[in-house]
């Protein structure tokens, strides 16, 4: 593996900003990580599928990160490439032919998209209000609520299959489920086409400050947080679980189990990735001893050996 090789094979030969020993804890949600070897922001699709050849070619590992907002990455950083959508990927385009049509890259901030939409009076994004993260990432985990979620206003989503090339996959074929979507993992999603159902700014507006006013009151909104970290199990609520368990305000170091809602753990501003893993490591030991249920993480982990 040779990082510095692929970092020299990329450098200038591409459209893309490509820097070495980069700290992710700017861009995760968490404020928390440590450097990637190597950071690659690819501007247009060329790019993308030049720098993952390279990277191939180099036996360098990689992941593609939108805005960290699911993601812990640990202390001593990532040794492979992290690679971020850039300007081709976040442009969104409202169709002038069928209304409620709206094409949107990857790399879109879904809160952007929500606000676009809320503007333009359509609605079916409400449920999408208040989370952090990017496009791509919100339709690679149905990002929604327990209720409502996006998979289903989803006509079609481009994706690039690393050594095959560009793939379409029909809305209504993919299997959406609750934090999960049938698209293969090794796809990388680039663009998708939503449909959105016509109303009024007024009334759009109204449900996504209902839903906001709601998140204000039971997530703990002014931390540093990864969102959810466990999903819930079938038919039962795992903040409830927690908060069962005693679980609210357990603390290792800086980080800490939120009194606001015990399936958050917060940076309270010190926090080490070591610190969050111990923290989640005692919430799942304590809910499978007391309760037998062996919680699954919703966040995902990036630079541990495990």
């Amino acid at each position: 593996m040779s990082v510095f090789n692929a970092y020299m094979a990329l450098s200038g030969a591409i459209d893309a900003d490509v820097t070495r020993d980069e700290r992710l804890s700017r861009r995760t949600t968490y404020r928390i990580g440590g450097p990637a070897a190597l950071v690659v922001r690819c501007n247009d699709h060329r790019s993308l599928v030049r720098t993952i050849d390279v990277l191939a070619h180099e036996q360098v590992k990689w992941v593609v990160m939108g805005k960290g907002s699911n993601v812990l990455v640990s202390d001593d950083g990532y040794d492979g490439c992290v690679i971020l959508l850039g300007r081709d990927f976040s442009r969104v385009s409202f169709s002038s032919e069928e209304e409620g049509v709206v094409t949107v890259g990857a790399g879109v901030v879904l809160a952007k998209l929500v606000a676009d939409s809320m503007s333009r009076g359509l609605a079916g994004l409400e449920c999408c209000a208040g989370i952090p993260g990017t496009v791509g990432g919100a339709i690679a985990m149905d990002a929604g609520t327990r209720n409502d979620w996006i998979g289903p206003r989803v006509r079609d989503v481009v994706a690039l299959r690393p050594g095959s090339g560009l793939v379409r996959h029909d809305g209504r074929d993919i299997m959406w489920g609750y934090r999960s979507t049938s698209i293969p993992e090794g796809d990388i999603i680039l663009e998708v086409t939503l449909g959105l159902t016509p109303s009024t700014r007024d009334a759009v507006g109204a449900t996504v400050e209902k839903l906001m006013a709601r998140r204000r009151r039971t997530q703990p909104m002014g931390r540093p947080s990864c969102g959810s970290v466990f999903r819930n199990p079938q038919g039962a609520s795992v903040g409830a679980l927690l908060d069962e368990c005693g679980l609210k305000g357990y603390a290792v170091g800086g980080a800490q189990v939120s009194n606001v809602h015990a399936n958050f753990v917060v940076n309270n501003g010190n926090a080490t990735a070591a610190d969050v893993m111990a923290v989640i490591s005692h919430m799942h030991e304590t809910v499978l001893s007391e309760r037998g249920i062996d919680l699954e993480p919703e966040v995902k982990f990036l630079g541990f050996s495990r």
